[in-house]
């Protein structure tokens, strides 16, 4: 394989097999950005993922699996939001127990399929429209380009509908009058009810898209394993934690996210093709065949430790929802 080929499949690995972070770290953000912390994303992602996967296998359709998918962890969100919101339990203990509840699900679920021998096989005519969907869509023109044309040009729709989501989410809390009442809500919440906005819905409504955000990464996640399921592993293996440590990286912008997305994702596959890339480049990238892979795995870590210390230091501001995490209670107004 010649190196520019290396270079092209690397990136491609990147962003393919890497962005169901983006999900969760915009699914997270839109969650944070109504005040509340769910520490529930990886099993709210798992929920999504095989409740996507196995609704979308039925109907033999990705848009069936796609809606299902964020329905299924929609329902994560609302179970979070009655706990939190109208029981006013703790969040950091609700998001854990959604996690451990969410997993414990995909499991339940998922064996019991096995043991009844219904799970689908992603490679039967069955489900061949499924699968179908889940296959690179080429963008006429830019996928041509050289290296970044097959990788950024030529993925599957899970993974433009995610850019797509970022994107508007980021129009969203800037330009429209929902989103700077959500935002409201965040930051002050008491000033936002003093002027009529309905806390209690508007933190409903958005804690369940931001869940469901995340459900579509947990099918991506499906889809990028092809579905095979093992009684022992989840598919999103913790990809919900870094999501949460990525919320923080993109400064809960999500056009940052984005980016961050791309960073964790690079370190995340150099711990795989870091010794391809080394031979490919031997006088540039050699030095990669040195570097342990566990390195490589905390870096993005060590990296967001870094923005926050240097953002204290200099008391730059962030984006961070001054109410995050702290249930509200009307009669302390």
């Amino acid at each position: 394989m010649s190196a520019l080929a290396v270079l092209t499949t690397f990136l491609f690995t990147v962003i393919k097999y890497n962005m169901a972070l983006l999900y969760g770290t915009v699914g997270e953000i839109v969650t944070e950005k109504s005040g509340s912390l769910n520490l529930g994303v990886e099993g709210t992602m798992a929920i999504g993922g095989i409740g996507g996967f196995l609704f979308g296998c039925a109907f033999d359709s990705i848009f069936v699996g796609i809606i299902a998918s964020f329905i299924c962890a929609a329902l994560c969100g609302l179970l979070f939001a009655f706990l939190t919101v109208t029981l006013q339990a703790n969040q950091n203990v609700t998001g854990l127990t959604i996690t451990t509840f969410g997993l414990g699900m995909y499991f339940f679920i998922g064996n019991g399929f096995k043991a009844a021998g219904k799970w689908p096989d992603m490679n039967t005519e069955a489900v061949a429209d499924f699968k179908s969907g889940t296959e690179a869509l080429e963008i006429p023109l830019l996928s041509k380009i050289p290296v970044i044309g097959k990788a950024l040009f030529s993925q599957n729709i899970l993974i433009y509908l995610g850019i797509a989501i970022a994107i508007f989410m980021w129009w969203y809390f800037k330009y429209t009058k929902p989103g700077l009442k959500i935002r409201a809500v965040g930051e002050n919440p008491a000033s936002a009810d003093a002027v009529g906005v309905n806390i209690t819905l508007y933190k409903y409504i958005h804690l369940m898209i931001g869940s469901g955000i995340m459900g579509i990464g947990g099918l991506l996640m499906a889809v990028n394993l092809s579905g095979s399921f093992e009684g022992s592993k989840c598919w999103i293996n913790g990809y919900g934690w870094i999501a949460i440590a990525l919320v923080i990286f993109a400064n809960w912008n999500t056009m940052l996210a984005i980016l961050g997305t791309f960073i964790f994702g690079l370190f995340n596959t150099l711990q795989v093709y870091g010794g391809s890339l080394s031979d490919a480049f031997p006088k540039l990238l050699g030095w990669l065949d040195k570097i342990p892979p566990q390195f490589m795995q905390a870096l993005p870590f060590i990296i967001t430790a870094i923005v926050l210390v240097v953002s204290s230091i200099t008391n730059k501001r962030n984006n961070k929802p001054s109410a995050i995490g702290l249930n509200y209670y009307r009669e302390d107004r």
